[in-house]
């Protein structure tokens, strides 16, 4: 494979827990990388560029666009990683919550989709996968989460609308909805009560959402699908044992 065919992944989100291994995930399998992040550090690797900035800033997306072109000149696959999740009762949440949920959650999908998407559909070919969460299909009383349903939720709408609206321009658009996967933003002493939240009895790992995403990536008559990678939260109510 030439320079030139070497396919192309935006993953957002990339400096730690599931962004990062999906990084990691698609360069092992032979992907250059152009990796998104607030706090990102430039990486050693030629093929692993790093774009430092809020993907809630449009300067953010055309950054990272122009990396992918300059440098790599495509862009195959977009991964919305970034987001934001707090637990809290519903009017708990302040002004600051919510603008900051919209922020990342919804501005950065809006601006880094609709600067991928662009690119795509003249070269006529991609994929966008998006990170939701399956908490907008199975809520809980024990871990209250409106704004990441407000938010998330439509992101899975979004996904099955873009995704219709580009199979004709042979861009496919999917989501991953997780359950709660082990990552930095859970500490060691929660992991026991936060598996028990899944009929399996256990909590995720990143490398459970990369193969999804890896999944959906080669899958070339898969669009609008809503993968859930949940341990099984989506199918239906589980007794907490």
């Amino acid at each position: 494979m030439t320079d030139a065919e070497t396919k192309v992944a935006v993953v957002t989100g990339a400096s730690q827990g599931i962004g990062a291994a999906l990084v990691q995930g698609f360069h092992h399998r032979g992907y250059r990388v152009v990796a998104i992040s607030r706090s990102i550090k430039p990486s050693a690797d030629a093929n692993v560029v790093t774009v430092q900035g809020d993907v809630a800033d449009r300067k953010t997306a055309d950054m990272a666009l122009k990396e992918a072109l300059d440098r790599f000149g495509r862009i195959d696959t977009l991964v919305n990683n970034a987001g934001m999740f707090m637990a809290k009762p519903f009017t708990m949440y302040s002004d600051e919550d919510y603008a900051a949920y919209i922020a990342t959650n919804v501005t950065g999908f809006f601006y880094m989709t609709r600067a991928a998407v662009g690119a795509m559909l003249k070269r006529g070919s991609g994929h966008v996968v998006t990170i939701t969460t399956s908490l907008v299909d199975q809520p809980m009383t024990s871990v209250p989460s409106v704004l990441a349903s407000l938010t998330k939720g439509a992101l899975n709408a979004a996904t099955r609308s873009l995704a219709i609206e580009c199979a004709g321009g042979g861009v496919r658009v999917n989501a991953v909805s997780p359950g709660i996967i082990k990552t930095p933003m859970h500490p060691a002493e929660a992991h026991s009560a936060l598996a028990r939240l899944h009929p399996m009895g256990r909590m995720g790992e990143a490398s459970d959402i990369v193969e999804a995403v890896m999944y959906l990536d080669r899958a070339p008559f898969v669009t609008g699908e809503i993968l859930h990678v949940d341990g099984g939260q989506a199918a239906g109510h589980h007794v907490i044992q």
